[in-house]
């Protein structure tokens, strides 16, 4: 098992959308656990390490809103853009016809404090130790540096992390002392080496903590 760190990500709004809702946006509850290791991959990642999310605590209060906003459809295709070339429009234009209005719930004001720890890979080198990792994980996360802009779920929500050490900077969850409540089934992950097979889990809060190291053992394809 690798060195763990604790970490702290805030954010005005967030999206973790349901792959069940098809035609409109509409998030999970809370972060999922693939969601939580990006926030932290988009600080530190390489090949010759694997982060993991050990545990996830819920520090506000779950709220939703929504909005509607406009967005296409797809990806505009190179047929489509060499026709409207050739009809002397503009390719914009194209772009445009595949444009729909879609609704969006999302969280407000979210905040998680996230436990995490990595282990090497088989892509390792002599020189990929631990300690080596986990120094610049804590001088990335210290600085503030990331490789690009954390997010909540969308692109448009970013996420401000950093690195909690000391235990007096632990901030306290507004569920503390809620009890157990059932979130239902979430994403877990991606599995990336058996064609991208989704992984879920059945997500349950205690006192707003969500065990994810002990979910880990529960996961159904």
């Amino acid at each position: 098992m690798g060195y763990g760190i604790k970490v702290l990500a805030r954010g005005p709004r967030a999206c973790f959308t349901r792959p069940e809702m098809k035609a409109e946006r509409v998030s999970y509850d809370v972060i999922t656990p693939s969601a939580a290791r990006g926030l932290i991959e988009a600080v530190y990642w390489k090949p010759a390490i694997r982060w993991h999310i050990d545990r996830i605590e819920v520090l506000n209060e779950i709220r939703f809103d929504t909005f509607r906003r406009n967005e296409l459809g797809g990806k505009l295709s190179y047929r489509n853009a060499k026709a409207a070339m050739e009809r002397g429009e503009e390719v914009w234009t194209a772009a445009n016809d595949d444009r729909q209005q879609r609704a969006t719930m999302y969280l407000k004001d979210v905040a998680y404090l996230i436990d995490a720890h990595f282990t090497l890979t088989e892509q390792a080198g002599e020189d990929d130790t631990v300690e080596k990792h986990y120094n610049i994980a804590l001088r990335r996360l210290r600085k503030g540096q990331c490789f690009n802009q954390p997010y909540f779920g969308c692109r448009e929500f970013p996420a401000d992390v950093s690195i909690v050490e000391e235990p007096g900077d632990r901030p306290k969850s507004f569920y503390a002392g809620s009890g157990e409540q059932d979130l239902g089934f979430m994403l877990f992950d991606i599995d990336f080496d058996h064609d991208m097979e989704p992984q879920f889990f059945r997500a349950s809060m205690r006192d707003g903590v969500i065990d994810v190291a002990r979910a880990r053992e529960a996961v159904v394809r």
